[in-house]
């Protein structure tokens, strides 16, 4: 086996998403003005800065004042201020407009700014090249490293130019190890290495399981007079039924671009249900349809959220790192937003980390993070929103009820706190027990199939490489989830990579289309008896975003 060279590094950084670039951004400042050198790497598994990047987006700005103040100048893509908010109920022919008066505070967003966050993340990344921080795109972060004490000491790299049956090809590279004082953990939502990490260090003892959902979503270009750039239109109601979770969103930016997706929860009970063909139905509403009439669908793609919020978040350090952003699970699901919450995290843990440098420590736990946390605003803002999803439990209309009576009446300071007991795929009832339901055929004008919706999404797998979406039993997606379930994946995935077809003797078998896969780890969190496993395939693969 060959050699694994290593690097040595102070802070090792994996994922430059916002969260990610935040931290080396703040780290890189305060060693500039304290006139010091502090060492700083960050691994992307995407080919480029960006380019597994997927959010609505509307962004407030808060946190990127504190971080670069100066942003405007230094020509930041926030380019389309929030204008109009239209909060709307849907049935599936009519419409009720909520009065803005009537909008809990967390559904405005005055002074909020509808982004490409693609575009966002590559203008941080250049922000944080400019301070002198190494970022190396194309390159997965696949295991975590201990030292003799049990701390992290750092990550490795996958190998590169292995084929499907694990023999190495002429373009052969083994991974790289990456040693640092302290390894920053910044992968979004359940990243591999962090789902590792909270079963190692027992990180969500005494926390509510994770709960989390699925976002998937469309830019189009549009007919230049319907183009309301600034508009953001928020739904609830149809299609999805009053007992599942979830919401759609239409924004309209700068050059006649329209941004329009779903977030379902994926905590849902029926496994007829297809997040994706919920999204594609809702676009037929008579409401919703006009905008795309005329129009051309430009890029599509799907990521899972974390939305558990304060309840679930994990403890955050542990001995020679910690997570932040939405490895974590900082979103704020009631707002539908996590970019300022990645930033701020981002930066307080780089208070942490500049902190133990200076005093010349290693590999211990950042107990300065999560204490400056819970003295934050940021705290402050989840902590408002901590009963949101968990009102859905109860239903729709509960929800929307209870979520005006905490928001409006009691300001967020409600004196009490409902917990979550099941994790996500312990919600999935068996299919006899559940209405099945009947999707209509797409139209393609505003409906797509799966197939032609992965292929401008220009995601791109090495054919002959390992599968990297694992099964630790083959035999349990034929004796479980086809008898009992039949067959979810097929259903909750959004790009088509899970089928079951017949084999030549006529017998059911699940066939994995992995080249396919958005990484959304859609099927890592929903599958219900947590067989399939997601791992990064060989850097650089995958999605290529285009200022999603």
């Amino acid at each position: 086996m060959a050699e694994r060279e290593s690097m040595e590094y102070d802070v090792v950084i994996v994922g430059a998403g916002p969260a990610g670039l935040s931290t080396a951004i703040r780290l890189k400042q305060l060693a500039q003005q304290a006139g010091t050198e502090v060492s700083v790497c960050i691994l992307e598994k995407g080919s480029e800065v960006g380019a597994h990047i997927l959010s609505g987006a509307v962004m407030d700005p808060r946190a990127l004042n504190e971080l670069i103040p100066d942003w405007k100048e230094k020509g930041a893509p926030l380019n389309t201020a929030v204008t109009e908010d239209e909060f709307l109920f849907l049935s599936e022919t009519g419409v009720r407009k909520t009065p803005h008066w009537l909008l809990p505070d967390c559904f405005k967003n005055e002074g909020n700014y509808i982004v490409r966050l693609g575009y966002v993340t590559r203008w941080l990344g250049e922000q944080a090249e400019a301070l002198g921080v190494e970022i190396f795109p194309g390159f997965a972060a696949v295991e975590v490293l201990y030292d003799e004490h049990g701390a992290v000491k750092g990550v490795a790299t996958g190998d590169m130019g292995v084929k499907r049956d694990g023999t190495h090809s002429p373009h052969y590279q083994p991974g790289m190890e990456l040693h640092a004082k302290y390894t920053i953990f910044a992968e979004g939502a359940r990243g591999q290495l962090g789902r590792e990490l909270i079963d190692h260090f027992k990180l969500d003892t005494g926390r509510d399981p994770q709960s989390y959902g699925i976002g998937i979503k469309e830019m189009w270009e549009i007919d230049p007079a319907k183009s309301k750039p600034g508009l953001v239109i928020h739904t609830a109601g149809w299609p999805l039924d009053s007992d599942t979770y979830g919401g759609t969103f239409l924004y309209h930016l700068e050059d006649n671009l329209v941004v329009v997706g779903m977030v379902v929860g994926l905590d849902y009970a029926n496994p007829w249900l297809s997040p994706f063909e919920e999204f594609q139905r809702y676009k037929t509403h008579p409401s919703i349809r006009p905008y795309f009439e005329g129009g051309k669908r430009i890029a599509y793609g799907a990521r899972a959220i974390t939305a558990g919020g304060l309840l679930s978040l994990p403890k955050l350090v542990f001995p020679g790192g910690a997570m932040v952003g939405c490895e974590a699970g900082f979103l704020n699901a009631s707002r539908i937003k996590g970019s300022h919450a990645a930033i701020k995290s981002g930066m307080m843990a780089a208070d942490a980390l500049f902190d133990a440098l200076k005093s010349e420590r290693s590999r211990d736990e950042l107990s300065a993070y999560p204490e400056a946390f819970e003295k934050s605003w940021l705290y402050e803002e989840l902590n408002k929103a901590r009963n949101f999803k968990q009102w859905f439990k109860k239903g729709r209309t509960v929800a929307t009820i209870m979520t005006g009576i905490e928001q409006k009446l009691f300001g967020g300071k409600m004196p009490w706190t409902i917990h979550r007991t099941k994790a996500d795929y312990e919600c999935l009832r068996p299919a006899t027990e559940m209405p099945k339901i009947d999707y209509p055929k797409p139209d393609g004008v505003v409906s797509f199939d799966r197939l032609s919706s992965v292929f401008i999404s220009n995601t791109n797998h090495e054919e002959d490489e390992p599968v990297h979406l694992t099964l630790k039993d083959a035999a349990v997606p034929l004796k479980v989830n086809l008898a009992k379930y039949a067959g979810p994946e097929q259903r909750y995935c959004p790009a088509g990579v899970y089928e079951f077809i017949k084999d030549d003797d006529g017998q059911d078998k699940l066939q994995i289309n992995a080249q396919n896969c958005l990484h959304c780890k859609t099927c890592d969190i929903k599958d219900p008896t947590q067989n399939i496993v997601w791992v990064a395939p060989q850097g650089g693969e995958g999605p290529v975003y285009n200022g999603m």
